[in-house]
This record gives structure tokens, sequence and C-alpha cells, in this order.
């Protein structure tokens, strides 16, 4: 199978990328380093007509991100999975493409379903279930894989508040389960090793690290990792049980229910908190880690 990883240089992507090399499918990347002069027109010319699958690794957790720049959202969150969709579906291709618990407004009592109907509060779910909605019916054969909160956007912010002199305010009331990166690059992997051998399980599934927590605890957890401290008695980073300013666009409950991807695809969620330290010492790498792969370039 020729798969066609279209990234940027966020950890997932690479990470994913260096485990896809170890297999034998033939792996080319497709890094897209610049979004906002974008030509959606030129897709034919991006995608190699031997492609078999696209795997789009731009993997979007923060909706803060996307509340600060509406339209950059709207262009990697739908308008570009949109075209690659559309590529594939014109040219007998697969695609797997991200999504979040984001799509959900939070109000359920129970964990979401991969079956549960999405209602977004904000610009990153409002266009992460329009994507998913338009893909089912432009695209039988697809993917859609939605994730649990993203463990790096969590590492950055609370490394983000050390030395701030200000305290961090995290909700104890918004719950969800936090996913490594290196942990969905081998979810990932699994599943695209199952589509070489001709698994056709199209549709939705959804994948987060085992064990629920809210904001706030994982706060406190994150702010005791070895580095994250100031030296000796010194507390660097002080967490608070407030909401904070961008609590609006956060589901209060994010959990997600996996047991379709582990009956299907035979994944099974692994604990978060061991990839804890593992994860802090990814941060901030991004383009620094390398795959070994020769590529292509949308520039």
């Amino acid at each position: 199978m020729n798969v066609l990883v279209v990234h940027d240089n966020g950890v997932l992507a690479r990470l994913l990328l260096k485990q896809l090399s170890s297999t034998h499918l033939a792996v080319t990347p497709l890094l897209i380093s610049d979004l906002s002069h974008l030509d959606l027109s030129g897709v034919d010319q991006w995608v190699p007509p031997s492609t078999d699958l696209i795997v789009n690794a731009m993997w979007l957790t923060d909706p803060e991100v996307a509340e600060a720049d509406p339209e950059q959202a709207r262009t990697k969150a739908f308008s570009l999975p949109m075209a690659l969709a559309e590529h594939a579906a014109a040219n007998e291709m697969i695609l797997l493409q991200l999504s979040t618990s984001y799509v959900f407004d939070g109000r359920k009592q129970s964990a979401y379903l991969s079956s549960n109907p999405g209602n977004p509060i904000g610009q990153l779910g409002i266009w992460q279930w329009e994507c998913e909605q338009v893909m089912r019916t432009v695209l039988p054969r697809h993917i859609l894989l939605r994730t649990g909160w993203g463990l790096q956007r969590f590492i950055r912010k609370v490394h983000g508040a050390s030395g701030a002199g200000e305290p961090l305010r995290l909700s104890s009331r918004h719950r969800g389960q936090p996913v490594a990166s290196g942990d969905l690059a081998r979810v990932i992997r699994a599943m695209v090793l199952q589509m070489d051998c001709g698994a056709e399980v199209w549709g939705t599934y959804q994948y987060a690290g085992a064990e629920e927590i809210s904001q706030y605890d994982l706060g406190l957890t994150l702010a005791d990792l070895p580095g994250m401290d100031g030296e000796g008695d010194e507390v660097a980073i002080h967490v608070v049980d407030e909401l904070p300013s961008w609590a609006a666009v956060e589901p209060e409950n994010a959990t997600l229910g996996c047991t379709k991807i582990r009956n299907t695809f035979g994944v099974k969620q692994l604990p978060w908190r061991s990839a804890l330290e593992g994860e802090l010492a990814l941060s901030g790498l991004g383009s620094a880690l390398g795959h070994g792969l020769k590529g292509l370039k949308v520039d």
C-alpha cells in the first residue's frame, strides 16, 4: 500500500512518520508548512497518482488557537480535509482524518460514543464537525478518528506558567482523557496496517488515553513532573481550581467511549500517565524530530 502522510511540523506527524518508516509500507510525507497562502486547487499536483491511502496527520487540539484565528482554523480543519476528500473520492483513494472531542457540547452525563451527533460550542469543534458530516457524504471509504485532549497542549500551558508570577487557572468541572502523541501515532499505525491487509472498516472511531481526569488535576499532575518545578524549595507553578478565560469553548464532559476501535482494530487504551515524561521531553522539539523519509513539500 502506498501511503501519503500530509503533515505539518507537529510532534504527532514526526512520530507517526518515524513509526511508519519501520513498516513494509511505501510512505511519502507531504509537508504543508504554511496554510495562509495555500491554493487548494493544487491538490492534484500534491498527491502522487499511485497513492492508496492519505493520512492527514495535522492534529488540531487547541480551541484557544482556533478562536484567535477562525479563518486559519477553517482552512486547516475543514477546507484542506475537504479538498483531500474530494481528490480521494475522484481517484479511488482512502482518507484517514483526525477529529476531536470538541465536536461535542459536553452536556452528556456519560462517555460520548462514536455514533453520537456533534453539537460544538467553539470554532475548532464547529469546523471539525462540519468536516465529519461532509466527509461522510463525499467519501464512502474514509476513517474519522476522534481523539481526546492533546497532552502536548497542556504540557505547554503548564510549562508556560512556570515563573509567570500568576496562578494557572484550570477547572475541576471540565473532565476528559489526555492523549500522548506517541500513543496516537501507535494507534494510527495499527489502523493503517490493518487497512493494508484489506480491512474495509470505514466510519468513525474514537481514541483517548485510559483514565478520565479533570483539567485542574491534570495541571497538578503535570506541575509535579521533574523539569516543571523550580529549583530547590521554590514552587514555580501554582495551579488553582478556577474557570479560565477560555472555559467557554471547553466542553465540561470530553470523555470518549473507545470500545469500537478496540473491537474493530484490536487497539487497547494505554494509560497516558505512563507517557508523561516522554511527552515532556518531546515538547518544543517539533521540527527537530527526524523521520528518515524523503518527501514532498507545499510552500
